[in-house]
């Protein structure tokens, strides 16, 4: 098992989809996107990598729905065999610092630099390096970018070597230990982030109402998924259903064509807008919304 661990917004989702190669955590420039643990599997020969994807460690506010995302860090980097510490190649912030004691005496930590392309000057990676050097015993060193297959492939080929031997854990054509069904609500909250942009608070979720397969006329399967995106204000509901519902109707119809993709069927896709004011300092609401 391989923790990727980091503060919002260092590129561990889209690390994660890359070394899995396929998508199955949902991206965005919102920070903190990604709200549970996420188990991504990638299986080559004799190998089999188990990655798991951390919610951003959060310092700034201490919601319960906050304390349930750093509970599922802390959960995590305490039984894995390797763990990638993903920061921004040539940055190191506070935040940063307080997930590094984080993993302090834990398994094998490799320091990925990540985002390495928008990097401007390159020369001042080997210092920078050299200064992370005395901040933690890292196991390994990878400036890479998660863009890059040849850095993946690189990256892939270093967690090898921290891996015991043991009997596989999953199938071969095993890609993620997560259900269809919170796919489906995934990527309805991708499609939510990214066509609100930063008007919309990251206090807002979707629930799947309705997760229904049926022989499809067309394709091999048909589902009819029905989903609720649930905010905290009127001024939210109106914010997403947008003038004339053109918002919603997008964010539906980019969500629906994703799913069709990814799940190789014909997807009908209804979504409604509820308002369920303080759900996400609501610890019984939390655990109803599936949160740890």
């Amino acid at each position: 098992m391989i923790a990727i661990v980091g503060r919002p917004n260092v590129g561990k989702s889209t690390l994660l989809n890359a070394l899995v190669g396929q998508k199955i955590s949902i991206t965005s420039r919102k920070a903190q996107t990604t709200r549970h643990r996420i188990t991504g599997i990638r299986t080559e020969g004799d190998t089999q990598y188990v990655f798991v994807d951390t919610p951003g460690f959060q310092t700034k506010h201490q919601s319960a729905l906050n304390k349930s995302l750093n509970k599922a860090v802390t959960g995590t980097v305490g039984d894995v065999d390797l763990i990638l510490f993903v920061v921004e190649a040539g940055f190191f912030s506070l935040k940063d610092a307080q997930v590094l004691a984080l993993i302090q005496g834990r398994a094998p930590v490799i320091l990925v630099a990540n985002k390495l392309d928008t990097m401007h000057r390159r020369s001042e990676l080997a210092p920078w390096l050299q200064g992370m050097q005395q901040r933690h015993d890292f196991a390994e060193f990878v400036p890479m970018s998660a863009k890059a297959p040849k850095d993946v492939a690189r990256l892939l080929e270093i967690c090898r070597n921290y891996l015991p031997q043991q009997g596989w854990w999953y199938q071969p054509d095993e890609l993620t230990d997560k259900s269809e069904r919170f796919l489906a609500a995934e990527i309805v909250r991708e499609k939510l982030f990214r066509l609100t942009g930063d008007e919309l608070p990251y206090t807002s979720t979707v629930m799947i109402d309705k997760f229904d397969e049926e022989p499809g006329k067309t394709a091999s399967r048909m589902l009819r998924i029905a989903a609720s995106i649930i905010v905290e204000r009127d001024g939210h509901k109106a914010m997403v259903i947008g003038e004339r519902g053109e918002r919603l109707k997008r964010i539906g119809t980019e969500a629906r064509q994703e799913l069709e993709k990814l799940m190789d069927a014909k997807v009908f896709l209804e979504l409604w807008v509820k308002v369920r004011s303080g759900w996400s300092d609501d610890a019984a609401r939390l655990r109803s919304y599936g949160y740890e």
